[in-house]
């Protein structure tokens, strides 16, 4: 019985993601510049216990993922992601399903609309697509191409910078039991700040909901999110971050980590 609900649940309560501003979920509208590179490697551990009917399921879950940026031109990018995540659930601590693997890689175009130094707001948008490299059978992707967008905000002053996000994700799925029981209309709405402790280290905080993908179920998933990014070299940064679940439909517990290196 695990095993047939084993892909269905994890594609419910967890994706394989690229961030591109870790630990942050919420992007902000900084480009790399034309002809520049950055490279991302980000690494989730998240747990999560569900209680229904009188039974316990625990899921625990490893990710890793790479995201490169390539500034097309100074104000856009093209950002290409490629996630690996490995998973187990247990039910009463006996029953048990262990899958790995790469999951559904993403490219997006991020464009700044407008310069952020004229007066320290600036606008993006980035379209993208998530390209069906991961098995749905093993719950590490959807099985299709699916499209979202999101709108960027971001304000930047002396002491750091807000950002905000609005995105929209058109899912779509080729196993029946995902067809019937998952959403394919998503929307996400978050806010990020980060403030300024010294020339090098910041701290950042990020809270947000998105629509719940489960039919089932009306509870919109929410988290708030805490991290520290230390620059430890003017092109390369380090992260550190938790991001825990505000309600039960949200993962419960998330440890992040990651680097960006800029050339």
């Amino acid at each position: 019985m695990l095993k047939k609900i084993a892909a269905l649940l994890v594609s419910l309560l967890f994706f394989c993601n690229a961030d591109a501003a870790h630990p942050l979920i919420t992007d902000d509208t900084g480009t790399q510049g034309k002809g520049k590179f950055q490279i991302e490697i980000n690494s989730a551990f998240s747990t999560d216990k569900i209680n229904e009917g009188g039974i316990s399921t625990k899921t625990s879950a490893s990710e890793m993922a790479a995201a490169l940026s390539f500034g097309m031109t100074d104000t856009i990018d093209l950002v290409l992601g490629i996630p690996w995540q490995s998973y187990t659930i247990s039910q009463e601590n006996m029953a048990k399903v262990n899958e790995h693997g790469f999951c559904d890689m993403s490219i997006e175009i991020k464009w700044r609309l407008f310069d952020p130094e004229e007066n320290g707001l600036s606008l993006a948008l980035k379209p993208g697509l998530s390209i069906p490299s991961g098995s749905e059978e093993k719950g590490l992707g959807n099985g299709a191409i699916s499209e979202g967008l999101t709108a960027i905000a971001t304000h930047k002053g002396k002491l750091g910078a807000l950002h905000a996000n609005l995105g929209y994700t058109h899912l779509e799925y080729r196993m029946e039991e995902n067809i019937n029981a998952a959403r394919n209309n998503v929307w996400h709405a978050s806010l990020a700040g980060e403030l300024n402790l010294t020339e090098k280290l910041r701290s950042v905080a990020n809270i947000g909901i998105e629509t719940n993908k489960e039919k089932a179920s009306d509870t919109n998933p929410a988290f708030l999110l805490g991290g520290l990014i230390y620059s430890a070299y003017e092109n390369f940064d380090l992260d550190v971050g938790v991001k825990a679940g505000l309600n039960k439909s949200e993962t419960d517990t998330v440890l992040l980590a990651g680097l960006a290196a800029r050339f």
